[in-house]
Parts: structure tokens; sequence; C-alpha cells
């Protein structure tokens, strides 16, 4: 059984990353667990993380809620980025 942590992280609503972070644990998985070979799956888990960050400091300050955008919103947020 999942705890509600675990849940919540599975969740594409409360998670924008969930994509980058499932391709980083197959590379580990797939690799042994040697971090330098999935370097570039870390990176982009990091930046996924940084760009949500941002977005949501940025509907915070300016009163949007939910602070996080849904799965949907978040979808034509970056459609809309082209």
């Amino acid at each position: 059984r999942m705890s509600r942590h675990a849940k919540k992280l599975r969740d594409h609503d409360i998670n924008p990353c969930l994509a980058e972070t499932d391709a980083t644990t197959k590379c580990m998985d797939d690799n042994n667990y040697n971090k330098d070979l999935c370097s570039d799956y870390f990176l982009k888990y990091k930046n996924c993380r940084k760009f949500w960050h941002g977005i949501m400091m940025q509907r915070k300050r300016n009163g949007v809620k939910p602070e996080m955008p849904s799965a949907e919103e978040r979808k034509k947020i970056l459609e809309s980025m082209g």
C-alpha cells in the first residue's frame, strides 16, 4: 500500500515532472544505479522542477489558486510556449 505522500507524487495534477521522474528511475534501474549514465535524465528532471517551481511562485505572488496548475492547464502553458 502506498503512503499518502507517495500517492501525491504519483498524481499528475500535483507532480508536473512525473514523466521525468519515471524516466530517471528507469534509467537508474537499467544501468545498475550508475548515476553517471543517467545524468541527462537528472538534468531534465532538475530543469522540469525549476521551470514549474518558477510558475508556481509567480502564481503565488499573483494570488492564483491552485498555485500548481493542473495537468490540463500545464499542457496548455507548454503548448503556448511552443
